[in-house]
Formats: C-alpha cells, sequence, structure tokens
C-alpha cells in the first residue's frame, strides 16, 4: 500500500515551493543538525544580509513536525512575511548525539539555527511545547525575540500543570498519550487535542519581548480556558488572549482560517508598531 503521509509531504513540498518556502538543514555543531523550512533565496552563507520581510518563527509541538503543525498558516503567510519553520531537535529531520533533553537546549540550539541565517530579530509564533520553548528563547535571548504570539501552552510545564492536564485527558503518562503504538492510539491523540476531529480512514492514521499574544483553542482540554488565563495572568498585563471557538488544543490545524484571521491582524499590528517605532528613533537621531 502506497504510504499516504509520504504522497501528502511530496504534495506539501510541491506546495511550498510555490510560496517561496524551502526546507534546509543548517548544522548547529558537530553530531547537531536542525531542518529549517526557510525563504526559497535563503542560504547559510548570506548571514550578513538580513530578510527583506519581517521574520516570523513557527515552533510546533509534540504532535507534529513543523512543516505539518504550520502547513496552513505558512501557506497564508509567506508572501507577507520572511517564514521560518524549524524541526525542533527529535522531531522530523533534526538530529543530535547530545543526551541534553532540556526546554533550553531545544531554545538554544532554534536561537543558532536563525543566527545562521541570518535572522536578527524574529516574532515566535509557538503552540503546546513550541510555546514553551518560545518562552525559554526569549528568556534567553532577548536581542532576538521582538514578540511572541502563543497559544495552547504554559510558561514552564511544572508538576502540577502536567497532573492535572494528564487527569483531564485521561490518560496516567505523557508518553502513552504522545507516543501511541496503534492506530487506536493515534486516534486518541488527534481526538485529544482537537475540538472535532474530521472522519479519516484508519491508513491515513497509521502513515503518520515586547508584546505577548495568546490565541488559544476555546475547547483545549488539554491547557484549557483556565490555564490561559493563568498565563496572561502571570505575564502582568503584557499579553493580550482571544479565544477561537470550536477550536482544542491542535487550533491552527482544525480552524486555520479563524487563525490565520487573528494571527495576520497580530502580526501587522506587531509590524507597524515596529515601523512607527523606528521613525520616532529616526527624529530622536
Amino acid at each position: 500500500m502506497v504510504n499516504v503521509l509520504t504522497m501528502y509531504m511530496s504534495l506539501l513540498r510541491a506546495l511550498m515551493k510555490l510560496v517561496g518556502v524551502k526546507p534546509q538543514a543548517v548544522e548547529i555543531e558537530p553530531g547537531t543538525v536542525m531542518r529549517f523550512w526557510v525563504p526559497s533565496d535563503q542560504t547559510t552563507s548570506n548571514t550578513k544580509s538580513k530578510p527583506d520581510k519581517p521574520a516570523v518563527v513557527f515552533v510546533h509541538g509534540f504532535e507534529l513536525d513543523g512543516i505539518l503543525t504550520w502547513q496552513f498558516q505558512v501557506l497564508a503567510l509567506a508572501k507577507e512575511y520572511a517564514v521560518y519553520v524549524p524541526d525542533l531537535l527529535f522531531f522530523g529531520e533534526s538530529i543530535t548525539d547530545r543526551k541534553e533533553r532540556k526546554v533550553a537546549f531545544q531554545a538554544e540550539c532554534t536561537a543558532k539555527g536563525l543566527r545562521k541565517l541570518g535572522v536578527e530579530k524574529c516574532t515566535l509564533v509557538g503552540m503546546s511545547y513550541g510555546g514553551v520553548v518560545c518562552f525559554k528563547m526569549a528568556e534567553m535571548y532577548p536581542d532576538l525575540v521582538e514578540s511572541m504570539v502563543v497559544g495552547c501552552t504554559v510558561m514552564a510545564m511544572t508538576e502540577s500543570i502536567s497532573r492535572a492536564g494528564l487527569e483531564r485527558i485521561g490518560f496516567s503518562s505523557w508518553s502513552e498519550y504522545l507516543m501511541p503504538d496503534t492506530v487506536k492510539g493515534v486516534k486518541d491523540l488527534l481526538l485529544v487535542a482537537t475540538y472535532k476531529l474530521p472522519w479519516m480512514p484508519d491508513f491515513v492514521f497509521k502513515s503518520i519581548l515586547e508584546k505577548i499574544h495568546l490565541l488559544w483553542g476555546g475547547d483545549d482540554i488539554i491547557f484549557n480556558m483556565e490555564e490561559a488565563r493563568n498565563l496572561k495572568e502571570q505575564l502582568e498585563g503584557k499579553a493580550t488572549l482571544q479565544f477561537i471557538e470550536n477550536a482544542g488544543h491542535l487550533v491552527q490545524a482544525e480552524r486555520p482560517s479563524a487563525y490565520n484571521k487573528h494571527l495576520k491582524k497580530i502580526l501587522a499590528s506587531l509590524h507597524e508598531d515596529g515601523k512607527k517605532k523606528i521613525r520616532v528613533d529616526e527624529r530622536k537621531n
């Protein structure tokens, strides 16, 4: 039987090429290589040149790799922004021989990869585990991260948050939920992460910081509305919070049109604020 995911990835690669995005391997250090989806004219040799468009970096969660998670957003935004989509280490085609598993290591390697690609300033867009990585990047590299749009996430995964999340979804451990070994397990993973999972046949499952903006699935049961509001409070007035109705944890894939509409508005406002700041600085000088 033809592997449906392999076929779909070939189609997705062709679509990304049409909108000017390509995959590129970036060596972070000997033994550690990350795959980034980058603007088609991007090479690691042009680190002296800045992107002509504002840089937006999409950081995925545990469920899928980078481009599968953010495909709808990349297709919608690639013409207006310099889009970068990494596969975090241990996902997709990103590999390392290091035994390090901490969020700080993901943040460090992602930042180093972006530096090698010539990105000096960027907006981070993250969901779930990717949102945790975004917060860590903003903490470690404030000169790189100008702003963030995150959703369905927490600042850091504490034991109490982890335990509460597992209780809500009915699993005894995250490995049991995130690493299924049966078709039913894959279905359960996606059913928990969506508000209403579209029907798909079994063979498809088988082949499978100036301002922070929070974009949340209104029906997320992994990180629910209470977690979203708690996070907003933790950010002490620095964050806006918007819920997208009839969407679960994978809001960006489940309701891409609604998500993209909100995201475009946020990115446009961030870019306009940036231009105003430049004009003010120019007048001062």
